[in-house]
Parts: structure tokens; sequence; C-alpha cells
């Protein structure tokens, strides 16, 4: 039985071209089984693994650190490890066999077949025989070759791969599955999901028993004792163990563990976080080969074929060790909200979800991995989940720059690098469109059409218009308004000789006052200004009594750089975080605070990274001080103040409330809020108290699909995201959506004005 023949044609010519991978992509879109199965199983998923680890004495967080450590201690001591196990194992009666590469360790395994006279092979999952392309190796060797586990057996007949680390066939429908199993055994059968196990039972039970040789992958392989160790949620393991006369396991040396107690502390967090199962149905432990009374020796002939491919090399990288940390659980594709949209043929190689898009370039090229990997929201979602405590998306927009590095950066992430490392020429571009775009707004806030250098399917969205004047502008007329109003608090000062002269009639002593510098960030300083404006008065009105906020707003910032760094331009990411941490700097600010989302956790945890070897404590000084609007309203005491307020025009076509209506709202958590810096209740306190009713939606903190560069390279997947976002906010009722990321706005805004959604999406500036 072949399995996965689109290897070979993947492979030919250095890989698929991204026009051809995005057609793919629309194909998978257009499958409504795959996005019902898909989208149920996402909702199911986030229930199912908070009530697994709900029962937990430690929790869950404290235990996947636990695993995290314990993790990255055995791979920093994978070499001494590896000696223990050998001498153990073979102490055991276990032949242990090393594979430097994937090809070295199809060889051997069909070699060991060749040698032990074994012709019919029973296998039970296995990743990393996926990884080696196993099946497809000894079929060309003529042996007979089944999967055993239901799901890899589904799709070994389909002559695909799994789509799923954990759930191989969790694409399919019974009745898809009853018709491959009519067309098996050549009669027509059921689509009751009972009747098709027991088909698949009848079937698999005769290859069971005419097995020369039995293959299994081993989840943990401890060093102390030569054991191994397999989960599962079937028993064909075990009958691949114990029926054939011969048990072959493939394992990558990743699995090497220190002690069964190790692996006991990993096996708490895999399944819950696999499935939501509390404890898997079959833990197997294998210390050396079992009885059979038909061999000589009156044992089983057992082999363990430890695979490195590239392995060794990963865990010397300082960026890309922890990837070894990986439990293989699948939980970073469960939570994905690409993954929940395409599926895993579209969302991996064979690896799939977020690990797959990083281990795709290690173990099967640059060329197989360099469409996959521009695939990923940046929403942080698989990061918060992961068993191994591994930074995904960190590592993700590594993995980019390296394949651009190595193979050439396209023109447009190019041009985007050259333009936004000169903020100078940045902005005049963005002054240049404001004025250029006017055939295709109409002097509307919107554009009524997209120039013809845009695909249709970007249309998907209302864009908005480019601000007539920027914040920047209206800074010195904003600073005198508020200077001059005695009912504003806040003194406003820019970075100017002006401000120094300011500044020296502050005592530095003076504790009532707080100095705040602003950071806008490209969005909200060239397209939606207002909310910035929003922003200063909810400062000076919503500040504790007793204090005096003092503004800085340095004219030397620029885009944050998080666009560069997602298009795979570190370089140039670089160079924009030391231009605004130097445009901060001097400055004796308290807190610098941005009202984008997006930008607060870039400049808090990628900045001091990028800058930290060439800018030192500067770099770590900046990041300690960001902090996201909602966090700063919060904590100065804002709260007591809050109430229902007029709202003003936003200047982008929206009438906002009046304090004299009482509206329902709800919120969406921007990803880089809720998970890149971990602010979830703080904006939903300060909603409570607006005098507005608060609803709360089911997904609030499911990615919205912007994800800044990916919704251009992707747009048919954006789409589809924001879609079933904005479903789930008019499930809600709430006329209001309230979020805090000019990206968000821009989604959800443009996403509900071009599908007529009953609701208005406002920032959280401008509903306070």
């Amino acid at each position: 039985m072949g399995i996965d023949q689109t290897v070979e044609k993947k492979t030919e010519g250095g890989g698929e071209h991204i026009n051809a991978y995005k057609k793919r992509i629309n194909n998978a879109l257009s499958n409504d089984f795959l996005r019902s199965a898909m989208d149920k199983f996402a909702i199911a998923y986030k229930e199912s693994r908070k009530n697994a680890f709900a029962d937990m004495d430690t929790g869950v967080d404290e235990l996947i650190a636990e695993v995290a450590e314990l993790k990255k201690n055995a791979v920093m001591k994978n070499s001494e490890l590896l000696v223990q196990f050998r001498k153990k194992a073979e102490e055991c009666g276990i032949q242990v066999h090393m594979a430097a590469t994937a090809d070295e360790a199809n060889r051997i395994i069909a070699d060991i077949a060749k040698n032990s006279g074994s012709r019919k092979i029973i296998k039970s999952k296995s990743m990393t025989a996926e990884e080696t392309h196993l099946n497809h190796f000894l079929e060309k060797e003529n042996l007979d070759v089944t999967e055993t586990d239901l799901g890899e057996w589904i799709v070994q007949l389909r002559h695909e791969g799994p789509s799923h680390m954990v759930m191989p066939a969790i694409h399919l429908s019974r009745f898809q599955v009853a018709d491959l199993f009519s067309d098996v055994t050549g009669k027509n059968q059921d689509a009751e999901i009972e009747r098709l196990v027991k088909v698949a039972r009848k079937e698999l039970r005769s290859k069971f028993l005419e097995a020369d040789m039995g293959i299994t992958g081993a989840n943990f392989v401890i060093a102390d004792t030569g054991t191994i160790g397999i989960v599962t949620n079937e028993g064909n393991a075990r009958l691949a163990t114990t029926l054939p006369r011969v048990h072959v396991a493939l394992a990558g040396i990743d699995k090497l563990l220190p002690s069964l107690k190790d692996a006991l502390t990993v096996a708490k967090v895999l399944p819950r976080n696999a499935t939501g199962q509390r404890l898997t149905s079959y833990v197997t432990w294998i210390t050396g080969p079992s009885e059979c009374k038909t061999t000589p020796s009156g044992k089983r002939e057992m082999h363990i074929v430890l695979l490195d491919n590239g392995r060794s090399k990963i865990a010397s990288d300082p960026d890309f060790a922890q990837i070894l940390q990986c439990v293989r659980c699948g939980a970073c594709a469960n939570v994905c909200p690409v993954y929940r949209m395409v599926g895993g043929h579209q969302l991996g190689y064979i690896y799939i979800g977020a690990i797959g898009l990083i281990t795709t370039y290690f173990f099967h090229g640059a060329e197989n991995a360099k469409n996959i990997v521009q695939n990923c929201t940046n929403c942080g979602a698989c990061k918060a989940v992961c068993a191994g405590g591994i930074d995904l998306p960190r590592l993700i927009k590594e993995v980019h720059t390296r394949i651009q590095d190595e193979d050439g950066h396209p023109l447009k992430s190019l041009m985007l690098a050259k333009v936004l490392k000169n903020r100078k020429l940045f902005h005049g571009l963005l002054r240049a469109a404001s004025v250029a775009q006017k055939p295709v707004t109409g002097d509307t806030p919107y554009l009524r059409h997209l120039p013809m250098i845009f695909a249709k399917d970007h249309n998907f969205r209302r864009l908005p218009a480019i601000a007539k004047i920027p914040f920047r502008d209206r800074w010195e007329s904003i600073k005198k308004e508020h200077q001059s109003a005695e009912s504003i608090k806040a003194v406003a000062a820019t970075s100017e000789k002006s401000d120094q002269k300011n500044q020296k009639n502050v005592k530095d002593n003076d504790k009532n006052i707080i100095r705040v510098g602003i950071f806008s960030g490209c969005v909200q300083d060239f397209v939606y200004p207002e909310q910035l404006e929003a922003g200063i008065l909810a400062f000076s009105k919503y500040a504790q009594k007793d204090k005096k906020i003092i503004l800085e707003f340095p004219m030397g910032q620029s885009c944050c750089g998080l666009p560069a760094l997602s298009m795979g331009e570190k370089d140039a990411a670089k160079d924009v975080a030391i231009q605004n941490v130097n445009a901060f700097k001097g400055l004796k600010l308290d807190y610098i605070v941005t009202l984008c989302a997006s930008c607060a956790s870039h400049l808090k945890h990628a900045v001091p990274l990028l800058t930290g070897s060439i800018l030192g404590k500067s770099a770590t000084d900046f990041a300690e001080k960001v902090m996201p609007f909602s966090q700063f309203i919060y904590m100065t005491g804002g709260m007591d103040s809050l109430n229902a307020v007029d709202l003003q025009d936003s200047g982008n076509g929206q009438n906002m409330l009046k304090n004299i209506d009482r509206k329902k709202i709800t919120w969406h958590s921007p990803c880089h809020l809720c998970r890149g810096i971990g602010i979830k209740d703080e904006p939903k306190e300060i909603l409570g108290r607006t005098g507005h009713e608060f609803v709360k939606a089911d997904e609030e903190e499911t990615c919205c699909g912007f994800g800044g560069s990916f919704s251009v390279n992707f747009p048919a997947v954006s789409r589809e995201i924001l879609t079933r976002k904005l479903n789930d906010v008019e499930e809600t009722g709430a006329e209001i959506l309230v979020t805090e990321c000019p990206g968000c706005v821009m989604q959800l805004r443009g996403g509900a004005l071009n599908q007529n959604r009953s609701f208005k999406v406002v920032h959280l500036a401008e509903i306070i």
C-alpha cells in the first residue's frame, strides 16, 4: 500500500511556487466539511484542555515550565544520555542502531527486515517514520507495509500524509471513510462510526497475525534503564510489539530522557495538551525483547534506531535548540487560526502546526519550508499552549529570515526594508500617499476601490484612507490646547530644546508627576490619529486626582519594526529598533505608553533581542518602560473616574455613542495584548466602568486574521478567519465591538463595514 505519493511531486524542482501553494490553500478553504470539522474541534479542544488540567495539583503553567526545563536539560546532555541508553539497552538485549540521516535510518530498517527474513510489516503511528518517508522507502524494497493506527491506515489507503500529529485523519468525514472502506472490501459499508471501526479491525487483524516485523515509534527513550515508552489511544502498538517475531522502534535522539520519573512528568502534559484527555488509553513501557517461543533464542528480536537527521546540529544552535523540547502533542495546531481554516496538509509538510513551520526547514529543506513559514498570523496562540515552552512565533520569523538570507529576499520585502530603515523616506511616502489617494477615496474616510496593484482578493474589507494630517503634525496644537485648558491636567512637552527648559522647571523628586512618552506606531500616526487624541484625553481625565501627567512625543520615533521582522527582514527591524530606542533616549520617563498592542509586545520583547548586543542596557531600560494603554489607565488609578462619556466623531465616518445611550458592547482581545503581554482582564474591567452593558464573546481571544503581512500574503485565509470572528461578535448581540490595536480595528472595522454587520468597531481609547 503506497503512502504519501505527493512527496516526490512536492520536492521536484526545488519546491512549490508560492502561487501554486496559495491555490492549494484556496482549495482547502472551499472544503466545507474540512472547515466545519476544524471549527468544531478548535472550539471543543479549548474546553477539553481546560477541564483536563483542572484536576491537577500543579498549575498548568508551572507544569509546562517543569516539562520545558527537564526537556531543555535533556537536550543539553543528549550525547551523555545517548551513551548511557545504548549501554543499558544492549545489556537488556536490544540492538541499538545510530542513523545520521533519514535515508540511513530507512536503510537500516530495510536491512533488518532482509536479514531477519521479514516480508510483511505492521506499523503503529510514528511521526518520525513520516519524517523519514519510511513506508515509501520500504515499499520500494518490495516489502508489504501496513499502518495499524486507524487514522494512519485511512490516510495510507488514500495515499496521503497525516493532517495532524495525533489525529491523522481529522480532515475526513465518516462518509468519506465509508466510501474508502467500500472500495477496500468490495462491499458497500455503512457510515456509522462503530461499524467502520469493526471493518477496520477485521481487515487489520489478519495483518497482525501474518506480520514478520512490527515497527513502532517511541515517545520516551529512558537512558538509565534502557526503556522505551509508547503512548497511544489504540491497542495496535502493543500488538505490533508482541505479535511479530521482530520489533523495530524508530525514535529521534530528542526523545532521550534521563529517567522514568522525567518521562512520567511529560506524560502528565502530553495527553492533556494533545486531545484534552487526562490519560491516554495505553501507556506501554518496554525494557528489552519479550518472550517468543517460536524463535531459537526464545526471545523476540528487538532493535531501536535512533535518528539524528540534523538534531545534533539543532541542539548546538543557540536560537533553535529549544525546538527539541517539543513533545509532539500537536497543540500548536489545535489552537492555530490558520490550521483551523485549511487543515494540516496545507499548514505543514510532514510535521504540522507551528512546530512544523520550523522543523520542515531543518528536516526537509528550505524548498519545502519557504511557503508554509509565511502562513502564520503571529498570534502567539501556539506559544501559549506549547507543552515544551518553545517560543514558536519568534522562531518562525527566524526561520523565515534564514531562508531569505540563503535563497534571496523577495523584491517586495527588500523595498519594505529599505523604506522602513529610512524614517524620513517612510514618512514622506505616507504624506505623498495621503494626496495621491484622492482618486480612490473620493474624499471619504475609506478607499472606495483598490488600485490595480492589489488583487481582487484584498477587497474583503474596506481599507481606511491615510489621514490628511498625521498625529505628529497635530502634536503642537494638541500640546498648546492641553496646556491652556485649566481642566486638563496633562502638561505636554516635545523632545525639542523647549522641552528641556520645561523639564528643568519640574523637580525630579516630585512624586505627583508621571512622565509618559507616547509611542504612536505608524498606523495610528498616519491612519488613525484620532485614536491617539482620544488616548491623550483619557490620560488627562482618568489619571489620579493628585497626579499630573507630563507627555513626551519624540519626533524621531518610527514604525515599531514588526512588519519588517514578519517579512523576514531582520536587519531592517534591528535598524528601526535602534532608531526608536535612541528617539526616547535621554528623556526622563516613567513609562512609554502605546495604544497599539502589537507595537507594545514587539517593543517589550523583540527590541531587546534585536538590539541588546548593540545598545546594551539602553534597550532593556526602554523595553521595561513600555506599557499598553489599558494597563496604564488601569494602573494609574483612572478606574475610579471612569463612567459613560460623550464620544466625538472618530474622523473615519463613524458617529460615536453619546452618554445618553446605554449600549451593549463586547471585546476583542488583540493577540499581542492577551498573549504577547499577558493583559487580559484590565481592558474588560475598564469597559465595565463605562456605563455600557458588557457581554463576553465566546472567542474574544481568537485572532482576527490581520497579522500584518499575513493578510497581504494570504488574503483568502485572512478573510475566512475574519468572517468567523465577526460571526462570533454578531452572536453576542453587541452594538459596539471594542479592541486595543489599530491593526485589529482596520481588519474588524473594514470587514464589518464590507459585510454590513450590525455593530460598530472602536478603539478602547475612543469608548472611554
